[in-house]
């Protein structure tokens, strides 16, 4: 197991962090633009709370739990990201959360706390560090900090007996992550698909099918846009390139920066963006970007000029997931909450609200009750041929980690 080893973040970690800030999912509610939220963003000052300055080094602590007081205490605290759950009309009750309360009697204090991955790690690794209890029963990351929450010992292993429905019906695609093989102490709260959008009227009957198409057509030159988030776009160029983005080396990773900064130096990539590709796109001033499929969702409903391409090479997948941290004092039932959402009902309703991947089986039925356009759109219920073009990207060290953003901070610009 890793040894948690305070410091502060590298130059490139802060380069990644601004660029997540100023326009990557951080950046915006998981709504996306089109809900008009303002949600997300964090002053650069809060930079410093990141500083691991004063915690004590972590302690062999894998699994530490109190007391278990679910039994006595009928109550679960869930910290989630702005958005991500669904709400009645007047905006004030979460439906599913009231139904899950209604049945078991355990009362849910559900928290919008989560702006950005960094930052709320920056809040919980003092006391996961010495050992405490972080207030949190329940907690919703993204897999590269949930990978490292997990190598560190800082959250608890489930207990299956405790999830009949979460074993029974997550999707094949997400079940054996390389950080936690077979979903010992983690279950997806989403799926997040990376893929290729286009602006059909800006294309003006250029054809669109691959990475390649975007970074080699001239008649696109200045028009195309990659991710600011380094996974996404060098993931899709891995996957061009013929490479497995869980499998990949060194060498693979520079043929992928090269390809692409090839690509900015000719002027055929107009810029690297977060969610405010959008709008560009929406406009025609991009014809074509890779993008966030949640995004996707929500432009093609607005208008029918937009679409997207899933490359023959594959696309990109990451999740959001669901994790109990050590010494929290409920965990039996943050589990009866975890395992509630691999129900098909509840897991519906959810997918109809934030129209990113279900990554529960047998919820297309379900779902098609509240909305059939949700239900036959395979961004957000994959059929087998699209599962089985998602690739994730590996995990990395943290020595990898910090070489891998430190060049493409240079390819960006960051």
């Amino acid at each position: 197991m890793e040894q948690y080893e305070p410091d502060r973040l590298s130059p490139a970690s802060l380069a990644a962090l601004r660029r997540s800030l100023r326009g990557g999912r951080a950046s915006l509610s998981r709504r996306s633009l089109l809900r008009a939220s303002t949600g997300g963003a964090l002053a650069l000052g809060g930079l410093g709370t990141l500083s691991a300055c004063g915690i004590p080094a972590a302690k062999n602590t894998a699994g530490v739990s109190s007391e278990d007081h679910s039994a006595k205490e009928k109550r679960v605290s869930f910290s989630n990201w702005t958005e991500y759950m669904d709400v009645d009309e007047s905006e004030k009750h979460h439906p599913t959360l009231d139904a899950f309360a209604e049945r078991t009697g355990i009362k849910v204090k559900y928290t919008e706390d989560i702006n950005d991955n960094v930052e709320f790690f920056g809040k919980l690794k003092p006391q996961l560090a010495a050992g405490q209890d972080t207030g949190r029963d329940l907690i919703c990351v993204t897999d590269w900090l949930a990978a490292r929450l997990i190598r560190f010992g800082w959250v608890q292993k489930l207990d299956a007996s405790h999830l009949p429905h979460a074993y029974a019906n997550l999707s094949e695609q997400f079940r054996t992550p390389d950080w936690d093989p077979g979903r010992a102490y983690s279950y997806p709260w989403t799926g997040i698909p990376t893929v290729i959008a286009y602006n059909k009227k800006a294309l003006d009957g250029v054809e669109v099918r691959s990475v390649s198409d975007m970074l080699d057509n001239p008649r696109l030159k200045g028009r195309v846009a990659f991710l600011s988030e380094m996974r996404d776009s060098i993931g899709m160029t891995l996957l061009d390139l013929g490479k497995d983005p869980a499998k990949f080396t060194d060498d693979d990773f520079d043929a992928a920066i090269a390809r692409l900064q090839r690509a900015v130096d000719k002027g055929q990539i107009r810029r690297f963006t977060g969610n405010d590709y959008t709008a560009d796109l929406s406009k025609g001033d991009l014809a074509a970007c890779v993008a966030w499929a949640g995004d996707v969702v929500q432009l093609k409903a607005d208008s029918p000029d937009i679409g997207f391409v899933i490359p023959d090479s594959g696309y990109m997948i990451s999740s959001d997931n669901l994790l109990v941290p050590n010494k929290a004092r409920h965990k039996t039932n943050a589990e009866r909450l975890i395992d509630y959402y691999y129900e098909p009902g509840p897991a519906a309703q959810l997918a109809a609200y934030i129209n990113y991947v279900c990554p529960v089986d047998g919820v297309k039925p379900e779902l098609a009750k509240i909305d059939k356009s949700a239900a036959d759109n395979p961004l957000i219920i994959p059929d087998a041929a699209m599962a089985g073009a998602s690739h994730a990207f590996r995990s990395l060290s943290t020595k990898e980690e910090t070489a891998y953003e430190e060049k493409f901070a240079k390819l960006t610009g960051a």
